[in-house]
């Protein structure tokens, strides 16, 4: 089973990008972040072209929105809460088979966070570090089984997730209260599946602005998404590619895909 996992950055705009993915790497679900498109004008007719006849979504007019594409059936978990109780569809959830065999993906777009690491002088970043808390929480009390957690979760929480550890230490997305936060929602019952492939100790990216021109040459990325799978998965780990071509792409999203394999 091939999982993809992509902030594409506006479904509508960079559906030409999906449909490159797609056909370059033949996944078997996609799972989008940062859709930025409401559902009643959701681009289904081109979606299932693409080979895939389950879709499930949740979007806004212009930011947020979160969306899951499957060539096999899938059943949306309904149980899961309106986090913050703000309702801007920033996580979706669904399972993938039945049985003994099926296996639940968790699709999430944890607010970014604002510039000002402060939750006093900048709300969004208080709701950022709410998110994260409540996300803990909810999954705390959960015995989970296989179970896949994919997304932009807007955190680069390693020393070597980041271009710069002691420069971005108070730039938000890299600062200790947001790694320690996110590394306490991992440990709740989930093993990071792409520090799995790559050690701790070699750079990892997932990101990089658009502010820097040459993006490539200066390489001042972050690991903002991620893969997380429950310890039954993960031996059915098979491998895990950080598409960073995607990144020279035309009209490109400032995040670039991340494929797994499951053998399962």
């Amino acid at each position: 089973m091939r999982i993809i996992t992509w902030n594409i950055n506006s479904l509508r705009l960079r559906m030409p990008l999906l449909e490159q993915l797609c056909r370059d790497t033949a996944p078997d679900m996609v799972c989008l972040q940062e859709t930025k498109v409401p559902d009643n004008l959701f681009p289904m007719e081109q979606v299932r072209a693409l080979g895939f006849d389950h879709v499930v979504f949740r979007g806004m007019k212009g930011y947020n929105g979160v969306a899951i594409l499957s060539r096999q059936p899938v059943t949306v978990l309904e149980d899961t809460p309106d986090w913050c109780q703000r309702g801007d569809c920033r996580h979706i959830a669904v399972r993938h088979g039945a049985g003994a065999d099926a296996i639940d993906v968790h699709d999430f777009y944890v607010p970014a966070g604002g510039d000002i690491p402060d939750p006093v002088e900048n709300p969004k970043f208080a709701h950022k570090l709410a998110f994260i808390e409540e996300a803990r929480h909810w999954f705390s009390a959960r015995t989970m089984r296989r179970t896949v957690l994919v997304g932009d979760l807007n955190i680069a929480p390693l020393e070597h997730d980041v271009w710069s550890h002691k420069q971005l230490l108070k730039i938000v997305s890299h600062t200790p209260v947001e790694t320690e936060g996110l590394l306490k929602w991992q440990d709740t019952g989930f093993v990071d599946a792409m520090r799995h492939f790559v050690p701790a100790s070699e750079k990892l990216y997932t990101w990089w602005s658009y502010r820097n021109r040459d993006w490539s040459a200066s390489n001042r990325g972050r690991r903002l998404d991620h893969v997380w799978v429950t310890p039954d998965l993960k031996d059915a780990l098979r491998g895990m590619e950080v598409l960073r071509p995607a990144r020279d792409w035309d009209k490109p999203s400032d995040h670039v895909p991340v494929i797994v394999d499951l053998a399962v």
